[in-house]
């Protein structure tokens, strides 16, 4: 059984519609929304969600195409995509990482050994923002990551600005990382997933 069959908050979600007025009869089922891991098929979507939401704010990407298409084909089941009628609108992507603290290695590499679950990038399609998706998305990722095995931090990095939201999910800051793209410095934060096991005797993990 893989990791995501055992997990009930990843499972697809179905709304179904109103009975119909003649015969009593069952309109077809509308899907709503699904979370599942990324594959590497849904690598484009991710790009062109991503570019959007980083170029005009700092530039440059978390990752470019080729990373994303790595990550995706390395590590798949450290992803999570939110689908709306078959439609990508939120997305986080993860490698594993074997040190206590982020560098410059980490931004490009996949440690299968590693305990802490890099965060490389989180994103949401721009027709879907202030809706509260992010928050939403990373609590559910902070979840599934709480049912595998093998992870014991989940480590980011951010700018500034974005550490009240990271700290709202529950993270806390490191202090300033080592890690710099340009002229740009971010803070290195930190969520610990261990030592939960009545959630998972209790959630199907």
């Amino acid at each position: 059984m893989s990791a995501l069959s055992a997990l009930p908050f990843l499972k697809p979600v179905h709304l179904r519609s109103p009975r119909g007025s003649a015969g009593g009869q069952r309109r077809h089922t509308l899907p709503a929304s699904e979370f599942r891991c990324l594959s590497p098929e849904d690598a484009v979507s991710v790009f062109e969600i991503e570019r959007e939401a980083f170029i005009s704010v700092s530039g440059d990407c978390p990752l470019h195409l080729d990373e994303i298409r790595q990550f995706l084909n390395l590590c798949p089941e450290l992803s999570l995509g939110w689908f709306e009628e078959g439609r990508l609108v939120a997305f986080i992507i993860g490698s594993l990482w074997d040190q206590d603290r982020l560098s410059q290695a980490a931004m490009t590499l996949h440690k299968p050994q590693g305990t802490a679950v890099h965060i490389h990038v989180l994103a949401v399609h721009r027709t879907f923002r202030q809706q509260g998706k992010g928050s939403i998305l990373m609590w559910r990722y902070l979840q599934y990551l709480r049912c595998l095995p093998f992870a014991r931090r989940a480590l980011l990095m951010c700018e500034d600005f974005l550490v009240p939201f990271y700290q709202k999910c529950g993270f806390e800051a490191l202090g300033p990382c080592e890690v710099a793209v340009g002229d740009m410095t971010f803070i290195e934060m930190q969520h610990s997933v261990r030592g939960h096991a009545f959630m998972r005797r209790n959630s199907g993990c």
